[in-house]
């Protein structure tokens, strides 16, 4: 299974990519645990990712595609993933594709977390509140989703267009959504079209 998970910041992406990865036995790679890796690890890579982290910019795609194309090399990657926070722009789709389809594969399916904007920014208050970051203002994370919206609507349509996005409610109990995600999977991946499940 080669797996995308999509969903806008509070949909619980993190938590259910573990999960579903878990389920399918294959490796849950986020971009952002790979970063803090090569960082951490003085790598090469981690060393250009820190500087452009550190002057505060976003790294370059051409860089996060070296990045998740060294990962998806590794041998517990080779019979699948799900990736989590790649792709995020178009460029970065390209290049996915391409370099699934030099090795003889391609995506099975990309799941999206969906829920009212309203209710994610609800939830991601009360986060804050508990957790006590006093940055996460309604304003802030209003302006986070909307960004989410508008930078994955062209990747959302590209992968409509192409009968692998599998779509279901994200907002229930950890468990409700995971056996939604993997009900919708499994059906995605059986017919290889798209699936909404709510």
């Amino acid at each position: 299974m080669r797996l995308l998970i999509m969903g806008a910041p509070g949909a619980g992406k993190g938590t259910q990519a573990t999960s579903i990865a878990s389920h399918y036995g294959i490796p849950a790679i986020s971009t952002g645990d790979i970063f803090r890796a090569n960082v951490k690890q003085r790598t090469e890579l981690g060393r250009q990712v820190e500087a452009i982290l550190s002057a505060g910019d976003y790294v370059p795609d051409e860089l996060t595609e070296q990045i998740v194309a060294d990962r998806l090399d590794q041998p517990d990657a080779a019979k699948g993933f799900l990736l989590d926070g790649f792709p995020r722009t178009m460029h970065q789709v390209t290049a996915l594709d391409d370099y699934l389809a030099a090795r003889g594969s391609q995506l099975d399916a990309v799941l999206v977390l969906d829920a009212d904007p309203d209710d994610l920014v609800g939830r991601l208050l009360k986060r804050a509140q508990l957790e006590g970051r006093a940055d996460d203002t309604e304003e802030t994370i209003r302006h986070r989703m909307e960004v989410y919206l508008s930078d994955t609507a062209p990747l959302l349509a590209h992968y409509e267009s192409a009968g692998l996005l599998a779509k279901v409610a994200a907002l229930g109990t950890v468990e409700e959504v995971r056996e939604r995600s993997v009900a919708a999977l499994d059906r995605a991946v059986g017919r290889g079209t798209a699936v909404d499940v709510q």
